[in-house]
């Protein structure tokens, strides 16, 4: 259950990503702020899973928090510091006080 709540919080990030590139830029933007996006993720997923075999016992820890919920849970904040410094921060004020 942990695993769905990730993937579809992914999965709106992308979306908002999607489309506040494609209104503020251009679709161009919104097709490259996706890729990116899975670009990050896959990578991330990759380095996390193996660091999460390394730590979790052959069982895993219960029936419900294995090894690949573990390093999607160890993938979420590096994500969320990583897409709020590209996505989620406002966008710079066009006027300036002079």
């Amino acid at each position: 259950m942990i695993e769905v709540v990730i993937f579809h919080a992914h999965i709106l990030a992308a979306l908002y990503a999607f489309t506040r590139r494609w209104q503020e830029s251009s679709l161009k933007e919104g097709i490259l702020a996706l890729g990116l996006i899975g670009l990050i993720f896959t990578i991330g997923w990759a380095i996390t899973g193996s660091i999460a075999k390394f730590i979790t016992p052959p069982g895993g820890f219960t029936s419900w928090f294995t090894a690949d919920t573990l390093s999607l849970v160890l993938l979420v904040p590096p994500e969320l510091l990583l897409f709020r410094m590209l996505f989620f921060r406002s966008a710079p004020s066009q006027y300036h006080n002079s």
